[in-house]
This record gives C-alpha cells, structure tokens and sequence, in this order.
C-alpha cells in the first residue's frame, strides 16, 4: 500500500513516515499544499493523510480541488483545530475522516485500515443527477446552473432521491426517510411535496411509477423515454 502524508512540521511528518513504514506500507512525503495536490493527482496512491494549515495551499482547498476533478483518494485530514464546525468543514469539503491533534497512533493505523478497506469508491462533494446538482453542506440546489430555493422538506425529499438515481423508491420509504417517525405524517404528503418538488426541478425529471413509488431521472433520459 503507497500513502501521501501531507504535513509542513517535519518532525511530524518524519515520525509518521516511519510509524508506518514499520507497519510496510510504502510512504512519501509533501510539506506544503500545492505539491501534495500534485503527488495525489499522479502518484497512484491508496490513501493520503493531509493536515489542514499548510502553506501554499490548506487541506481544505487540496481535498476540494480533488473532489472536483473526481480523483477518489481516500483522505484522513489532521488538524489542530478541533472545534466541531472545524471537523464538518473538513469532511464536508470531500474528506473521509477527520483526526484532531494530539492523536493516538493506534486510532489513526485503525482509522487508515478503515479507509483502504472502502477503497476509491466515488464520494461526491456535490451530489448530480444530469443537470440538477445538489450540495449537502452548502444547502444549495442547481438546476441547469441556475440556483433554486428549496423549502427544507423539498431539500431533504430531492437529497434523498438524488442518493438512489434511477431507483424506484417508495411512498413508505420516503415517509420513513425524510418525515419524523414520530409523527402521524400521512401518506399523502409524499404526493403534495412531489408535487411541489415538480413544480421547481421539472416534472419532467420526477416519474412516477404507478403502484411503486417515485424516480429521479436525468432530464435527457427522461426526454428519451417520452420518445420512445
């Protein structure tokens, strides 16, 4: 297994590297952001262990700008600063943990395992079902580019239909997703806020599907379909 660490305190960074050339993986080190972001973009690496405060460029905009390019690498960020907006903004801008400093060793060996264990699967920032775009953190729906305000049930009802495109999910299933459990909420509510979800995104991109549920399609895929 070959891992990044990206760390500007040389100590660190030394210690770290041989922690876990111990353990047989393979390491390199970057001390600054910009040539982290150029090691993760072509090393082939199988993790990356990315502080935040760098300089050149911080662990946010590094995992951010590989997110955006779709590059997959598993990411734990570390980070002095432990307040929880800090830690959210951290995994909210694409990476896949989050360990404040000072640290265990043995919780970050085991959170590493964790991480090669999932692999590169693809972890969006931003959620895309063809032109409508969807950004958990930032509360923010696009629809062809242009921005649409969302109340924050019809959020909610599009983020969890833009998880599973092109599943058939049912009436229930939405009920006990995107409703509290605690409330009486009736079945036809699903109804009234697909309606509504319709009217803002396109009715074109929301199908029902008669005695099973409802499905979020890609504005093309749609069209196709009503031609054939």
């Amino acid at each position: 297994m070959r891992l990044l660490v990206v760390e500007d305190e040389e100590r660190l960074a030394a210690a770290l590297r041989r922690g876990l050339q111990a353990e047989g993986f393979a390491v390199d080190v970057a001390h600054d952001g910009q040539d982290g972001l150029e090691m993760a973009r072509h090393g082939g690496y199988d993790a990356m262990i990315l502080d935040v405060m760098l300089p050149r460029l911080s662990g946010y905009r590094v995992v951010r700008q590989l997110r955006a390019e779709r590059h997959w690498l598993p990411v734990l960020m570390l980070s002095a600063k432990d307040g929880e907006y800090d830690q959210a903004d951290g995994l909210d801008c694409g990476a896949d943990d989050y360990l404040t400093k000072p640290f265990s060793y043995v919780v970050l060996l085991a959170r590493l395992r964790a991480l090669l264990r999932r692999g590169t699967q693809a972890r969006p920032v931003v959620l895309a079902c063809g032109d409508v775009e969807l950004d958990p953190a930032e509360k923010r729906v696009l629809v062809r580019g242009t921005e649409v305000t969302l109340t924050t049930r019809e959020f909610a009802l599009l983020e969890y239909l833009i998880r599973r495109p092109g599943e058939v999910v049912s009436k229930t299933e939405l009920l006990d997703h995107v409703w509290d459990a605690a409330l009486d909420t009736a079945p036809n509510a699903v109804e009234v806020y697909i309606g509504y979800l319709r009217r803002k995104i396109g009715r074109e991109r929301l199908e029902t599907v008669r005695g099973a549920g409802y499905r979020l399609v890609a504005a093309d895929a749609a069209a196709r379909d009503a031609r054939a």
